[in-house]
């Protein structure tokens, strides 16, 4: 994926609810392509556990791959914390990564989730 494609698909994630912290693109080596958080929000991880998250997402989204021909393609995969909620998509070797107000109500990531599927889709 290319950089506009990443710019281009965070960009209108981020305008889908105004829950979204942030909506980033990040490559097979965890490496991050593009990303938008929502204004006057400070990110929850410092730089160095920002990066050791988004390996960790590398990783697991290579490991779920392997399952691809018995299972299918993963649409999403849906994570609840305690301060936040995230939702992550993968895109042919890349992942969509968005993190989610804690507070917000299920239906309300679940129409975040519907609204995000397009996106990723037209990108994979």
């Amino acid at each position: 994926m290319n950089r506009k494609d990443a710019q281009d698909i965070v960009r209108e994630i981020r305008t889908i609810s105004r829950y979204v912290r942030f909506a980033g693109v990040v490559n097979n080596k965890g490496k991050i392509t593009a990303y938008e958080r929502r204004p006057g929000h400070e990110p929850l991880l410092n730089i160095k556990s920002t990066s050791d998250q988004f390996s960790h997402l590398a990783i697991k989204t290579r490991m779920s791959s392997q399952f691809n021909k018995q299972l299918g393609d993963v649409q999403f995969m849906w994570e609840e914390r305690e301060k936040v909620q995230a939702i992550s998509f993968a895109v042919g070797k890349n992942t969509v990564w968005v993190s989610i107000d804690k507070k917000v109500i299920r239906s309300e990531v679940l129409r975040i989730i519907d609204n995000c599927l397009p996106i990723v889709k037209q990108f994979s």
